[in-house]
């Protein structure tokens, strides 16, 4: 059943035109690695999943899903450096469910990946927003590069009711592409806080993502009091809880 579903699904993304990583129909699927190219750079994506049981699926499909596995990952990484991509992102389905602090399950995997030659690691499944960093990163051959990772973005669109579930954020990563040397720097890092707001007992557009930072300005601004002090103070008190959930102080 569940690989039923899992084909189905890939193919209405297929015939959306939407590119999708972590879940395959074939071995060859798999293998195959997504390379993006944006502003002269070349991006390769790798998926993991912790949450998948690996009793549901066969033996004979152990390519369908991308289930966390140290061997697998390293044997991911090595197929997609032979594209010599600039750039490779991971994004990492890990962590407990609602929590905001990081395993020390996530430190452990995050090292071996950008020790591996991963760049940017996006993760997600906690549903709520964990810490991000910027690193140095020291390879074996003591010379080192830029990494970043954020353990968690949130659920970015949920009707979900535990704390944080409706708290997330656009992440913002300025990088330079070095003519000289073809280093990536990872320039700058930044983000749009959101807000997915349930406005009440509508039938439609139930939901509606809030940028809090725009919202906050326009009514302390006076230029659009139309959200009312109650869901300004709602705002202002889901904007401290995503800062506190990234990490800052």
């Amino acid at each position: 059943m569940i690989l039923t579903g899992l084909s189905n699904t890939i193919d209405v993304l297929n015939a959306a035109d939407i590119s999708h990583i972590g879940t395959y129909k074939t071995q060859e699927e798999h293998d195959n690695v997504m390379i993006k190219y944006t502003k002269g750079v070349k991006i390769a994506f790798l998926d993991y999943t912790n949450f998948s049981k690996k009793s549901s699926i066969p033996s004979d499909k152990t390519f369908a899903i991308n289930v966390i596995d140290e061997e697998t990952i390293k044997k991911d990484l090595e197929n997609a450096k032979t594209h010599n991509p600039d750039l490779i992102v991971v994004s990492m389905n890990w962590g407990s469910e609602n929590a905001t602090k990081v395993t020390q399950t996530q430190k452990d995997l995050a090292d071996f990946l950008f020790q591996n030659g991963v760049d940017i690691i996006l993760g997600n499944g906690p549903k709520s927003l964990q810490p991000m960093e910027k690193r140095t990163v020291t390879l074996e051959d003591g010379s080192t590069k830029d990494g970043f990772v954020i353990y968690s973005l949130g659920s970015f669109i949920s009707d979900g009711t535990s704390s944080g579930a409706s708290d997330s954020i656009i992440l913002k990563l300025t990088l330079t592409k070095h003519i000289d040397d073809g280093r990536i720097t990872i320039d700058s890092v930044d983000y749009i806080p959101i807000y997915m707001y349930t406005q009440g007992d509508l039938d439609s557009q139930k939901l509606k993502i809030v940028d809090l930072n725009k919202e906050i300005t326009n009514y302390e601004g006076s230029y659009d009091l139309s959200i009312g002090e109650k869901n300004y103070k709602n705002f202002k008190n889901q904007l401290k809880k995503i800062k506190t959930g990234l990490g800052e102080k």
